[in-house]
């Protein structure tokens, strides 16, 4: 991806200045979580754009030339084809955002959707993934190699070390996690990260996107987030250049859901062995 952020000059005094009204921050993310989804086509419709944010994860020890050619083949095909033809929807090429997987992986993920005939960009997670404790020369190399291979967006593991003393660094995007933690994306952190991307866009007048990573496996899940996002950002944010779900497992509910939508029952295993 094309960087989207030109950068601007930092400005220290005006981040000691930011406080956080946490109470606030609680009971909105309350608000998000308790209210009611959207129903039958609408709710349909919204999980197929949902779809279409997810950048399809793996990031296993045992990750292998095959299991990556499977997430590929998923990634060109989300959803099954009959399920969007009964929805009016077989033509509009959905697809997810991207196939994410670790650097020494790309080549497979990148061989697997040429050969499926789709530009689905690959991602990696280079830099020391995931504490990024390793020194700056190898984690420099590791993105060159990913690149050479043919990784199209790095998401790359920030130094919290800096952070934590004050050396605050840039970035086209912001994540709200590695997806390996303990607590990973959480609603209160998320409304905290997208309220300071919308003060730095009225301030700067750049766009920085945001991905909520780990921990996010339903479709009831991915629809909140997309509601978060569409209140606290805008439509303008809901595209995949400003808005990514990092998720292994989502993609799997929300087809068994649209299968529900389409047939009015829920799938058994052999439905969708693809999920």
């Amino acid at each position: 991806m094309a960087a989207q952020n030109p950068g601007t000059e930092l400005d220290l005094s005006w981040i000691s200045k930011i406080q956080v009204n946490q109470p606030a921050v609680l009971r909105r993310a309350e608000q998000i979580q308790a209210r009611r989804t959207v129903k039958k086509e609408w709710q349909a419709a919204w999980l197929l754009k949902a779809v279409t944010f997810i950048d399809l994860t793996t990031l296993s020890g045992d990750d292998t030339s095959s299991n990556i050619q499977r997430l590929c083949y998923k990634a060109k095909y989300p959803i099954r084809e009959d399920l969007l033809k009964a929805l009016n929807m077989h033509d509009k090429d959905i697809t997810t955002a991207a196939v994410c997987v670790y650097p020494a992986r790309v080549c497979d993920a990148v061989k697997a959707l040429k050969a499926a005939g789709c530009t689905i960009p690959v991602a990696s997670v280079a830099t020391g993934f995931p504490a990024a404790q390793t020194h700056l020369k190898t984690r420099l190399e590791e993105i060159r190699l990913a690149v050479e291979d043919g990784a199209m967006e790095i998401d790359v593991v920030i130094n919290r070390t800096l952070v934590l003393t004050g050396q605050w660094e840039g970035s086209d995007f912001i994540k709200t996690s590695t997806g390996k933690e303990t607590v990973n994306a959480t609603f209160p952190v998320a409304i905290v990260m997208l309220r300071a991307i919308r003060d730095f866009f009225w301030k700067t007048g750049n766009k920085v996107g945001f991905k909520p990573a780990g921990g996010i496996r339903s479709a009831k899940d991915s629809l909140a987030w997309l509601s978060l996002i569409k209140e606290e950002l805008g439509d303008e944010w809901l595209k995949p250049e400003l808005f990514r779900i990092g998720a292994s497992t989502l993609l799997s509910d929300i087809e068994r859901q649209i299968y529900h939508h389409v047939t009015g029952r829920y799938a058994a295993y052999h439905d969708l062995p693809m999920c």
